[in-house]
């Protein structure tokens, strides 16, 4: 596959701060492709890191990073990041999860929401990813 981070661009834009750790925007022709949102749920619909947020990001991202190859993408088509978590307290670890994967010096658009509940009390989070292939 052609390397697409050549194609997308991440324009810095006047008047808006830097963001930490993401992109205010990135854009990019070709064909979009939308994640559904990863829980840390094993192939076997087991939760990993039961109470873990650190755990529980590694096996999210390690889901988004199929997901992205079963549609013939990789981090570096993603475009945007959305984060749902239980307690916004758990970003520094999923940060550390999501900068294994993506590149730091060009990253995803990204919006973190802290939610009351998610569809099961054992997800601390839930990602989802937008990506241009």
């Amino acid at each position: 596959m052609e390397d697409v981070l050549s194609k997308l661009s991440h324009p810095r834009p006047e008047g808006v701060a830097p963001g930490n750790g993401y992109s205010h925007v990135v854009t990019g022709p070709g064909q979009w492709v939308a994640i559904a949102g990863q829980v840390a749920l094993d192939a076997d619909g087991n939760f990993v890191g039961v109470g873990d947020p650190a755990v529980q990001a590694q096996q999210v991202f390690a889901n988004l990073d199929a997901c992205l190859k079963a549609a013939g993408a990789t981090f570096a088509d993603v475009v945007k990041l959305n984060f749902f978590v239980t307690d916004i307290a758990y970003l520094p670890p999923i940060r550390t999860a999501r900068d294994a994967y993506v590149d730091t010096t060009n990253p995803p658009a990204s919006t973190a929401v802290q939610v009351s509940a998610l569809f099961s009390p054992d997800a601390l989070l839930e990602v989802e990813a937008y990506a241009v292939i």
